[in-house]
């Protein structure tokens, strides 16, 4: 930022701060104090980075102190927000001020000059606010370019070769002095009389600490399995959840033991500066090694036993000597960092020491892999279900996979002097196969938990439930595997305060906190209009007259208006000012008028359904040559259940545009009809006679209207007759149909009464054809035409479609 603009900024604020009462608006003293302590760090870090020679502790420092600043201004540009609307108000309520020299009333200009008074005050500390607000944004921005252009640097930097053998006799050398040193000094300070007189009057505390860390270490795993044995007698057996929590303090209790030695060491005095910063490095390793046994305890024949059914118990232990092994080099990396730091040895020193470490933990990655691929079984959707069904297979394998390629390229990297790349490769590598390996138990033990707090056992590792769990804490550890592979905590946190700031989307401010705030008020609307519908259904409508297409006309109502009301008071508590989008609704809302026009006209339709009510929930409609009963009315479509049932979702607008027929709107009252014939011949007073008393003596059928019985008249084959009823539930309609049927049976063959079924006589008219003649065979002369009147008509295709079935004879 260029020298005459700080000038300026200076300047600015001097004169907002020296004017006092004269100007119409000014910062209070502890404002002013404070805006000048800010000036002075500005300055400084302006300087600091100009000159960029700081080093990298000092420029996160620095960069801590700005980063205060900054949440202080950004907190304070937001203030008055509610006082300033209100000013403004007022201010547009009195009306513009008049123009071309005319004179506004006094009262109302004193009125104007006051608000505007206020207004000034409120706006000047917001002003400077937003002034310094953005300068320490990008201070930090700077700071935090040099500090990772510094990074790239040291991780692309080319430094000597390990594979010189004439660096080796100096790195032997460095390394042995160093052990000398350490040696040495804790030989020293143990002879001094200060250090024998706080071992005489610590050993008490030492003795009693050296005995903890004996008992945890030793006797911590059978105590752990105690422990467990008191867990499973709560319930729970065999979900493996109690095997979880056992193995976890199989690692903390020899962990503390391994702290209390530490300590017991620290009260001894004799350590000197070598020994003090390895001895508080050591339960930071002695962690590692527990962390990585667990895992391969816990990954190989635990919790990953169903993927690898083709290892034998000798290829398992391999495995697990071999994640031991990789917490070893971890370790040993770490002693490295230690010695370099402590001993500023050389770039050719650090390089040898450091290859063996990079060259063997590579080896172990490869060997590790070789077996995986090896005895893995190829059926993959067979062996691991519940991973696939987690979601995590391919993720987890690609991710692996990526990451044993770079572990294995480390080696050459360093080869050829890339001794910071390949340790930036190498070890991060580990760690995240590491933390990997640790979301994939810890998955599959919540996964335990739910399996048993629901009953579903092994069942609930392939629920909705199982996989928002990993998706989580997948995203846990998403800085923690930043921070491994480089990643400052302070870009985190600058990355955390970003995100908390938000987004602007049309003039919107989109931000976790007010998107939380919306879902959680959004919830508990939707929760509380579920809760009335449920009450209006189950309790309050019933006991009304509304029929049910009414009252399930009222709840769905109820719902879209809880819904929509629920959104508008969300909308309003999270603070979205949804104004600005007007304009860029209006002009989206023509375009998806004519894309979505089918939606919205199904959408007014169903909404015209709800309340005009044509058709209800349980009605029997027949739209389209589809014939069954309402199940469900939505805002988009109505979903129909078939006599076969099978549901047909039909759309609302077919519904109020299309002809339906509703066999059950308003009431269930419908007509059956039952046709049958009789022989010619027959009586036809007693076949009314019977087919009323058939018709009366059925319950369903109401008594007012009575049922009539219509000689309908002289088919081609029966005298036609049909009982026609009303049914006081036409839902029944084939029920009582069937019945009528059978008793029209009964009572026909007790009287005598024939039913008649159409017969046919077929006169062929070229017989040789279906004879076989030979040429000496003479044809048959063709009997003669019978006349029409006299002889049966001959049977065609249009025949034995109208009747269904012929006699050929």
């Amino acid at each position: 930022m260029p020298r005459l603009g700080h000038f300026l900024y200076a300047a600015l604020a001097v004169l907002l701060l020296g004017l006092g009462s004269i100007a119409s608006a000014q910062l209070s003293e502890a404002q002013s104090d404070y805006y000048k302590e800010w000036l002075k760090t500005a300055d400084r870090a302006e300087e600091v980075v100009k000159a960029d020679r700081a080093s990298n502790a000092a420029m996160d420092k620095l960069r801590s102190e700005i980063s205060d600043y900054r949440d202080i201004f950004n907190k304070a540009r937001k203030a008055n927000t509610d006082r300033i609307k209100t000013l403004e108000s007022q201010l547009d309520a009195l009306g513009p001020k008049p123009e071309d020299g005319a004179e506004e009333p006094p009262d109302i200009a004193a009125l104007r000059a006051h608000l505007e008074d206020q207004l000034d005050k409120l706006r000047v500390p917001r002003i400077i606010a937003e002034e310094a607000y953005n300068r320490a944004n990008g201070l930090i921005g700077e700071i935090d370019r040099i500090i990772r252009d510094r990074q790239t640097k040291l991780l692309l930097e080319r430094g000597p070769t390990p594979l010189n053998p004439l660096y080796w006799p100096e790195a032997w050398t460095d390394v042995k002095e160093a052990g000398q040193s350490l040696t040495n000094e804790i030989r020293t300070n143990f002879k001094t009389d200060i250090a024998q007189e706080q071992m005489r009057d610590r050993a008490p505390a030492i003795l009693a600490l050296v005995l903890v860390a004996i008992v945890l270490i030793w006797r911590g795993r059978r105590w752990s399995e105690r422990v467990g044995d008191y867990l499973r007698a709560l319930g729970g057996g065999g979900t493996g959840v109690w095997s979880f929590v056992v193995s976890l303090f199989r690692i903390v209790l020899p962990w503390f033991g391994v702290v209390a030695l530490v300590a017991a060491v620290s009260l001894t005095g004799i350590l000197g500066l070598r020994g003090t910063l390895l001895l508080e490095q050591i339960p930071l390793w002695a962690a590692t090694i527990l962390y990585f046994d667990w895992i391969g305890r816990q990954l190989y024949l635990i919790g990953e036993a169903n993927r690898f059914q083709r290892l034998s118990a000798a290829q398992i232990s391999e495995l697990r000597v071999h994640i031991d092994l990789l917490a070893v080099m971890l370790v040993l990396h770490g002693m490295a960092v230690q010695f370099e730091q402590i001993e500023n040895v050389s770039d050719a020193t650090r390089a040898v020491v450091g290859f063996p470490l990079i060259l063997a933990t590579a080896v172990l990655l490869l060997r590790i892999r070789q077996i995986r691929q090896r005895d893995e079984p190829d059926d993959d959707a067979d062996v691991r279900p519940s991973m696939r069904a987690a979601g995590f297979n391919q993720i987890v394998e690609t991710i692996r996979r990526g990451l044993v390629i770079l572990g294995l390229a480390s080696p050459v990297l360093a080869m050829l002097g890339y001794s910071n790349a390949a340790e930036a490769i190498v070890y991060p590598t580990v760690k995240t196969l590491a933390l990997i390996a640790a979301l994939v138990i810890f998955q599959r033990f919540v996964g335990s938990v739910y399996g048993w707090i629901t009953g579903k056992g092994e069942a609930a590792r392939d629920s909705l439930f199982y996989v928002l769990v990993g998706f989580a804490l997948a995203l846990v550890a998403l800085p923690i595997m930043a921070i491994y592979w480089g990643a400052r905590e302070a870009n985190l946190l600058e990355l955390w305060s970003r995100l908390l700031q938000g987004f602007d989307i049309g003039g919107v401010t989109i931000s976790p906190t007010n998107f939380l705030t919306f879902v959680a008020v959004f919830a508990i609307g939707y929760v509380l209009t579920r809760l009335v519908q449920g009450s209006l259904r189950s309790s309050l409508l019933p006991r009304t007259k509304i029929d049910p297409g009414g009252q399930n006309a009222i709840v769905a109502g109820t719902g879209y208006v809880g819904i929509f009301v629920a959104a508008l008071v969300a909308i309003t508590v999270a603070g979205f000012d949804l104004s600005s989008l007007a304009i860029v609704a209006g002009a989206l809302s023509v375009g998806i008028g004519f894309g979505l026009q089918t939606i919205v006209s199904n959408f007014v339709s169903g909404i015209i359904l709800l309340i005009e009510r044509p058709i209800s929930k349980g009605d029997w409609i027949d739209v389209n040559g589809m014939m069954g009963y309402v199940r469900d009315i939505s805002v988009r479509s109505t979903r129909i259940e078939t006599f076969d049932r099978t549901d047909v979702i039909v759309p609302n607008s077919d519904l109020i545009s299309g002809v339906v027929t509703n066999y059950t709107r308003g009431n269930t009252v419908g007509r059956v009809i039952v046709p049958v014939g009789v022989a010619y011949g027959t009586d036809t007073r007693k076949v009314e006679t019977i087919l009323g008393e058939i018709a009366n003596e059925h319950p369903m059928v109401l008594a007012n209207p009575a049922p009539s019985v219509v000689f309908q008249g002289f088919g081609a084959d029966s005298l036609d007759f049909e009982i026609r009823a009303i049914l006081r539930d036409v839902n029944w309609v084939l029920s009582v149909k069937s019945d009528m049927n059978h008793e029209i049976y009964r009572r026909f063959s007790e009287e005598g009464i024939e039913i008649p079924f159409a017969q046919r006589d077929i006169w062929i008219r070229n017989p040789e054809a279906f004879g076989g003649a030979g040429p000496e065979s003479k044809p048959e002369t063709p009997p003669p035409s019978a006349p029409p009147s006299s002889e049966p008509a001959q049977m065609t295709e249009a025949d034995l479609d109208a009747d269904g079935e012929g006699d050929a004879r």
